[in-house]
């Protein structure tokens, strides 16, 4: 007997008949006395299609109204998969983020997971049904419902899978597993047996969109095993785990991560005093903006102003601006530079350290 966790992405649900695909494919897996939590996202483009549909109403960013917006798609696709299991003869039940106990922080469009009470998914699995949680949602204390952000299904699934003890967390999705590089980039990229979650971690957060970064921190928080895989194949994907066989040790480098969606921000002649940076970074922090890539430069020495430089989310930039600018006058800064036509390519791989040479090769090929 094993519990599993499988999450389905939108393309594998965004059709009936897809739907009825991952049934097949979930029973036909499934032994005598297996336990399984399905874990989905929106069909398809509906997430985009909403975030159009709230475009057309207002250009202002209402966090909390847009939450309840985007939740809704979730909530389509597990009542459709309950309904599609229930169908195939199998006792299934469908649960919101909130009815999962999925508790998460009160920032709006960037929840994090706090806890989850996971009872009542526990009592379904033990009453035999297969329990469908919406991916990508949860609930405050305060009963607000919250979004996850990008990839927030990975996160609920191991989370949940966190949460129940579960044996294993499949994630299927339209690639079958995680390669050097994109290979729509990288046409000869090599598709990856094996990762550690330190080198996971560090490609989600660099751009490598195949998993988000707070679920593979989950995995390796409550060191669930996490096996990316096609849904459209049964060959085996890449397993994300504490550790490898020694055969794939000898690689220094384990990938190359891009990502376009980066703003580098430019603060000019911000005072060289003790406290100014922190003012800035934890204002920014209020505001749930992600800061990466600092660089702090003193023009000239004794001049007492530095410029400081930092990439953020291009989603995030109008927000930064805003933030600021607000505090441009009070803390004598000169001025506020933002250029949105960025991209980020970066090298990972935990057999580096200790390795010179590397940035220079890195550097030499670019060049």
């Amino acid at each position: 007997m094993a519990l599993i966790v499988k999450k389905f992405g939108g393309s594998s649900v965004a059709t009936p008949d897809k739907m009825r695909t991952v049934v097949r494919r979930v029973l036909q897996g499934m032994q005598e006395d297996d336990k399984v939590v399905l874990v989905v996202s929106a069909m398809g483009d509906t997430t985009d299609e909403l975030v159009s549909l709230a475009r057309q109403v207002t250009s202002k960013p209402y966090g909390r109204e847009m939450d309840m917006l985007l939740s809704t798609g979730e909530q389509i696709s597990i009542a459709l998969m309950a309904m599609a299991f229930k169908e195939a003869g199998h006792k299934a039940v469908s649960f919101t983020g909130a009815q999962a106990g999925i508790v998460t922080s009160n920032a709006f469009n960037k929840g994090r997971i706090l806890e989850i009470n996971a009872d009542r998914v526990t009592e379904a699995l033990d009453e035999g049904n297969i329990v469908i949680v919406a991916g990508f949602q949860g609930m405050t204390d305060d009963g607000d419902i919250t979004t996850l952000g990008r990839g927030g299904s990975d996160t609920t699934a191991v989370a949940v899978a966190g949460a129940v003890n579960a044996d294993a967390c499949e994630i299927y999705t339209d690639v079958d597993g995680i390669y050097t590089s994109d290979p729509r980039v990288v046409p000869n990229a090599r598709k990856m047996e094996e990762i550690t979650y330190v080198e996971m971690l560090e490609m989600a957060k660099l751009g490598a969109g195949v998993m988000q970064p707070r679920a593979v921190e989950m995995g390796s928080r409550f060191n669930v095993p996490i096996h990316v895989r096609s849904t459209f194949s049964e060959a085996a994907g890449t397993m994300i785990q504490e550790d490898y066989s020694m055969e794939v040790k000898q690689y220094l480098i384990r990938g190359v991560a891009e990502d376009k969606n980066v703003a580098k921000v430019t603060i000019l002649g911000v005072p060289n005093k003790p406290g100014h940076a922190y003012r800035i970074f934890s204002g920014l922090a209020d505001r749930n903006i992600d800061v990466d890539m600092i660089v702090q430069s003193v023009r000239y020495a004794n001049e007492g102003v530095t410029d400081i430089t930092f990439t953020v989310s291009r989603d995030d930039a109008a927000l930064v601006r805003d933030v600021l600018t607000a505090m441009q006058g009070d803390m004598n800064i000169e001025d506020v530079l933002i250029d949105q036509n960025m991209g980020k390519v970066s090298v990972v791989g935990a057999g580096m350290a200790g390795h010179p040479g590397i940035a220079a090769s890195m550097f030499g090929l670019m060049a």
